[in-house]
Protein backbone atom coordinates (compact mmCIF):
# COMPACT_ATOMS: atom_id res chain seq x y z
CA UNK A 1 0.00 0.00 0.00
CA UNK A 2 2.77 2.04 0.91
CA UNK A 3 4.40 1.28 -2.33
CA UNK A 4 1.00 2.44 -4.56
CA UNK A 5 1.20 5.90 -2.56
CA UNK A 6 4.56 6.36 -2.89
CA UNK A 7 4.64 5.83 -7.29
CA UNK A 8 1.17 8.02 -6.89
CA UNK A 9 3.18 10.77 -5.86
CA UNK A 10 5.55 10.42 -7.78
CA UNK A 11 3.52 10.68 -10.98
CA UNK A 12 2.00 14.09 -9.99
CA UNK A 13 5.62 15.17 -9.42
CA UNK A 14 6.92 14.56 -12.89
CA UNK A 15 3.68 15.79 -14.56
CA UNK A 16 3.68 19.41 -12.93
CA UNK A 17 0.92 20.73 -15.81
CA UNK A 18 -1.94 18.55 -14.86
CA UNK A 19 -3.68 19.13 -11.51
CA UNK A 20 -5.73 17.07 -9.54
CA UNK A 21 -8.82 19.16 -8.25
CA UNK A 22 -11.27 18.08 -6.04
CA UNK A 23 -15.03 19.56 -5.81
CA UNK A 24 -16.37 18.81 -2.73
CA UNK A 25 -20.58 18.17 -3.38
CA UNK A 26 -22.16 21.72 -2.99
CA UNK A 27 -24.73 21.93 0.08
CA UNK A 28 -28.18 22.31 -0.21
CA UNK A 29 -29.74 25.06 1.32
CA UNK A 30 -32.87 24.68 2.73
CA UNK A 31 -35.79 26.22 0.91
CA UNK A 32 -37.00 29.52 2.16
CA UNK A 33 -40.97 29.48 2.87
CA UNK A 34 -42.94 30.91 0.89
CA UNK A 35 -44.34 34.31 1.84
CA UNK A 36 -48.06 35.23 0.03
CA UNK A 37 -48.55 38.42 -0.62
CA UNK A 38 -51.20 40.64 1.66
CA UNK A 39 -52.36 41.90 -1.71
CA UNK A 40 -52.73 41.80 -5.18
CA UNK A 41 -53.61 45.32 -7.13
CA UNK A 42 -54.60 43.90 -11.17
CA UNK A 43 -53.87 46.70 -13.63
CA UNK A 44 -55.80 46.42 -16.51
CA UNK A 45 -53.99 47.03 -19.89
CA UNK A 46 -54.84 49.08 -22.89
CA UNK A 47 -54.04 47.39 -26.02
CA UNK A 48 -52.32 49.43 -28.66
CA UNK A 49 -54.10 49.01 -31.91
CA UNK A 50 -57.95 49.07 -32.09
CA UNK A 51 -59.18 45.75 -32.21
CA UNK A 52 -61.77 45.17 -34.98
CA UNK A 53 -65.22 43.56 -34.40
CA UNK A 54 -67.60 41.97 -36.44
CA UNK A 55 -70.29 43.83 -36.16
CA UNK A 56 -73.84 41.50 -36.73
CA UNK A 57 -76.99 43.89 -37.14
CA UNK A 58 -80.29 42.14 -37.00
CA UNK A 59 -82.84 43.28 -39.10
CA UNK A 60 -85.92 44.69 -37.48
CA UNK A 61 -88.90 42.58 -37.46
CA UNK A 62 -91.50 43.87 -40.17
CA UNK A 63 -94.73 43.89 -38.76
CA UNK A 64 -97.49 41.47 -39.67
CA UNK A 65 -100.03 44.03 -40.39
CA UNK A 66 -97.52 45.62 -42.70
CA UNK A 67 -96.88 42.87 -44.98
CA UNK A 68 -100.78 42.25 -45.58
CA UNK A 69 -101.21 46.14 -46.73
CA UNK A 70 -98.73 45.40 -49.10
CA UNK A 71 -99.90 41.70 -50.10
CA UNK A 72 -101.95 41.34 -53.08
CA UNK A 73 -104.82 39.02 -54.41
CA UNK A 74 -104.75 38.97 -58.28
CA UNK A 75 -106.92 36.62 -59.81
CA UNK A 76 -108.66 35.56 -62.84
CA UNK A 77 -105.31 35.40 -64.51
CA UNK A 78 -104.58 33.06 -67.97
CA UNK A 79 -103.29 29.37 -67.15
CA UNK A 80 -100.10 30.39 -68.99
CA UNK A 81 -99.48 33.50 -67.27
CA UNK A 82 -96.27 32.55 -64.91
CA UNK A 83 -94.71 34.38 -62.28
CA UNK A 84 -92.15 35.89 -63.96
CA UNK A 85 -93.83 37.22 -66.37
CA UNK A 86 -96.67 38.27 -63.82
CA UNK A 87 -94.11 40.49 -62.02
CA UNK A 88 -92.77 42.15 -65.17
CA UNK A 89 -96.37 43.35 -65.70
CA UNK A 90 -97.11 44.67 -62.75
CA UNK A 91 -93.74 45.98 -62.08
CA UNK A 92 -94.77 48.83 -64.36
CA UNK A 93 -96.31 50.35 -62.05
CA UNK A 94 -94.43 49.77 -58.18
CA UNK A 95 -91.79 47.81 -56.92
CA UNK A 96 -92.19 44.02 -56.74
CA UNK A 97 -90.69 42.04 -53.52
CA UNK A 98 -91.95 38.69 -54.79
CA UNK A 99 -94.92 37.13 -56.77
CA UNK A 100 -96.09 34.24 -56.94
CA UNK A 101 -98.73 32.16 -59.20
CA UNK A 102 -100.68 29.56 -57.60
CA UNK A 103 -100.80 25.54 -58.92
CA UNK A 104 -103.03 23.06 -57.67
CA UNK A 105 -100.66 20.11 -56.62
CA UNK A 106 -103.18 17.39 -57.99
CA UNK A 107 -103.31 18.52 -61.95
CA UNK A 108 -100.10 20.62 -61.86
CA UNK A 109 -102.66 23.50 -63.82
CA UNK A 110 -102.81 27.23 -62.58
CA UNK A 111 -105.53 27.87 -60.12
CA UNK A 112 -105.56 31.53 -61.97
CA UNK A 113 -105.05 33.61 -59.50
CA UNK A 114 -101.88 34.93 -57.66
CA UNK A 115 -100.05 36.85 -54.91
CA UNK A 116 -97.51 39.19 -55.50
CA UNK A 117 -95.78 41.37 -51.97
CA UNK A 118 -95.15 44.57 -53.02
CA UNK A 119 -92.44 46.67 -51.50
CA UNK A 120 -94.33 49.70 -50.14
CA UNK A 121 -98.01 50.10 -49.32
CA UNK A 122 -98.19 53.02 -52.15
CA UNK A 123 -96.74 50.97 -54.54
CA UNK A 124 -99.63 48.25 -53.59
CA UNK A 125 -102.15 50.79 -53.94
CA UNK A 126 -100.79 52.30 -57.00
CA UNK A 127 -100.95 48.69 -58.89
CA UNK A 128 -104.45 48.26 -57.82
CA UNK A 129 -105.29 51.64 -59.64
CA UNK A 130 -103.71 50.70 -62.41
CA UNK A 131 -104.36 47.03 -62.68
CA UNK A 132 -107.81 46.12 -61.18
CA UNK A 133 -109.87 45.78 -63.71
CA UNK A 134 -108.06 45.26 -66.94
CA UNK A 135 -107.17 42.51 -69.15
CA UNK A 136 -104.15 40.35 -69.68
CA UNK A 137 -104.57 37.43 -72.19
CA UNK A 138 -108.44 38.33 -72.71
CA UNK A 139 -109.14 38.33 -69.28
CA UNK A 140 -110.51 40.97 -66.82
CA UNK A 141 -108.09 40.98 -63.52
CA UNK A 142 -109.24 41.54 -60.07
CA UNK A 143 -106.32 43.21 -58.10
CA UNK A 144 -106.91 43.80 -54.58
CA UNK A 145 -105.39 43.71 -51.12
CA UNK A 146 -106.10 40.06 -49.77
CA UNK A 147 -108.26 39.21 -47.22
CA UNK A 148 -108.20 38.87 -43.89
CA UNK A 149 -106.66 35.86 -42.04
CA UNK A 150 -108.94 33.31 -41.32
CA UNK A 151 -109.82 32.34 -37.45
CA UNK A 152 -108.07 29.32 -35.75
CA UNK A 153 -110.96 27.41 -35.40
CA UNK A 154 -111.87 28.06 -39.29
CA UNK A 155 -108.85 27.23 -40.59
CA UNK A 156 -108.51 24.01 -38.70
CA UNK A 157 -112.41 22.78 -40.11
CA UNK A 158 -110.66 23.91 -43.58
CA UNK A 159 -107.72 21.63 -42.96
CA UNK A 160 -109.99 18.68 -41.67
CA UNK A 161 -111.94 19.04 -45.22
CA UNK A 162 -108.80 18.75 -47.47
CA UNK A 163 -107.48 15.60 -45.37
CA UNK A 164 -110.79 13.86 -45.62
CA UNK A 165 -110.27 14.17 -49.12
CA UNK A 166 -109.41 10.69 -50.98
CA UNK A 167 -107.48 11.34 -53.74
CA UNK A 168 -107.62 8.24 -56.98
CA UNK A 169 -106.38 8.51 -60.12
CA UNK A 170 -110.18 7.93 -61.10
CA UNK A 171 -110.56 12.12 -61.16
CA UNK A 172 -112.16 14.69 -62.95
CA UNK A 173 -111.34 18.68 -62.24
CA UNK A 174 -114.34 20.74 -61.60
CA UNK A 175 -113.79 24.45 -62.99
CA UNK A 176 -116.02 27.65 -62.86
CA UNK A 177 -117.93 26.95 -59.74
CA UNK A 178 -120.51 29.48 -57.68
CA UNK A 179 -118.44 30.69 -54.87
CA UNK A 180 -121.51 29.46 -52.92
CA UNK A 181 -120.64 25.85 -54.18
CA UNK A 182 -119.28 23.69 -51.12
CA UNK A 183 -117.67 20.37 -50.66
CA UNK A 184 -121.32 18.48 -50.03
CA UNK A 185 -122.99 20.79 -52.90
CA UNK A 186 -119.95 19.21 -55.11
CA UNK A 187 -120.30 15.54 -53.62
CA UNK A 188 -124.43 15.87 -54.23
CA UNK A 189 -124.71 17.27 -57.54
CA UNK A 190 -121.87 14.33 -58.79
CA UNK A 191 -123.49 11.17 -57.18
CA UNK A 192 -126.85 12.82 -58.44
CA UNK A 193 -125.80 12.51 -61.52
CA UNK A 194 -125.42 8.29 -61.38
CA UNK A 195 -121.55 8.46 -61.26
CA UNK A 196 -120.44 6.90 -57.91
CA UNK A 197 -118.63 9.31 -55.82
CA UNK A 198 -114.92 8.69 -53.62
CA UNK A 199 -114.43 11.84 -52.86
CA UNK A 200 -114.99 15.83 -53.53
CA UNK A 201 -113.65 18.93 -52.25
CA UNK A 202 -113.67 22.64 -53.01
CA UNK A 203 -110.65 24.48 -53.34
CA UNK A 204 -110.10 27.17 -51.15
CA UNK A 205 -107.84 30.49 -51.42
CA UNK A 206 -104.79 29.50 -49.18
CA UNK A 207 -105.76 31.33 -45.94
CA UNK A 208 -109.41 31.90 -46.53
CA UNK A 209 -112.82 30.39 -46.58
CA UNK A 210 -113.02 31.74 -50.22
CA UNK A 211 -113.62 29.47 -53.01
CA UNK A 212 -110.85 29.48 -55.79
CA UNK A 213 -113.68 28.81 -57.74
CA UNK A 214 -112.58 25.06 -58.86
CA UNK A 215 -112.56 21.33 -56.99
CA UNK A 216 -112.14 17.85 -57.61
CA UNK A 217 -114.04 14.76 -57.95
CA UNK A 218 -112.65 11.63 -57.32
CA UNK A 219 -114.03 7.71 -58.55
CA UNK A 220 -113.81 4.42 -58.38
CA UNK A 221 -113.15 3.56 -62.00
CA UNK A 222 -112.70 4.93 -65.51
CA UNK A 223 -115.64 4.28 -66.36
CA UNK A 224 -117.35 6.48 -63.44
CA UNK A 225 -115.34 9.45 -64.75
CA UNK A 226 -116.30 9.02 -68.39
CA UNK A 227 -120.08 9.11 -67.11
CA UNK A 228 -119.27 12.30 -65.11
CA UNK A 229 -117.66 13.73 -67.85
CA UNK A 230 -120.52 13.17 -70.27
CA UNK A 231 -123.21 14.05 -68.10
CA UNK A 232 -121.89 17.33 -66.13
CA UNK A 233 -119.70 19.23 -68.84
CA UNK A 234 -121.68 22.27 -69.10
CA UNK A 235 -124.25 21.82 -66.73
CA UNK A 236 -125.74 23.95 -64.71
CA UNK A 237 -124.59 24.37 -61.17
CA UNK A 238 -125.53 26.84 -58.44
CA UNK A 239 -126.36 29.27 -61.56
CA UNK A 240 -123.18 28.96 -63.11
CA UNK A 241 -122.52 26.67 -66.26
CA UNK A 242 -119.21 24.66 -65.14
CA UNK A 243 -116.32 22.78 -66.74
CA UNK A 244 -115.73 18.90 -66.23
CA UNK A 245 -112.87 17.31 -67.51
CA UNK A 246 -109.95 14.45 -66.58
CA UNK A 247 -107.87 15.84 -64.18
Amino acid sequence: MAAISSLFSQTLLHHPTKTLTLHSKPSIQPLKPFHFLNSVTFKAIKPKRPIAVSAVTAEAPVATSDVAARRLYVGNIPRTLDSAELARIVEEHGAVEKAEVMYDKYSGRSRRFAFVTMKTVEDANAAIEKLNGTEIGGREIKVNITEKPLLTLDMSLLQAEESQFIDSPHKVYVGNLARTVTTDTLTQFFSEKGGKVLSAKVSRVPGTSKSSGFGFVSFSSEEDVEAAISSCNNAFLDGQRIRVNKA
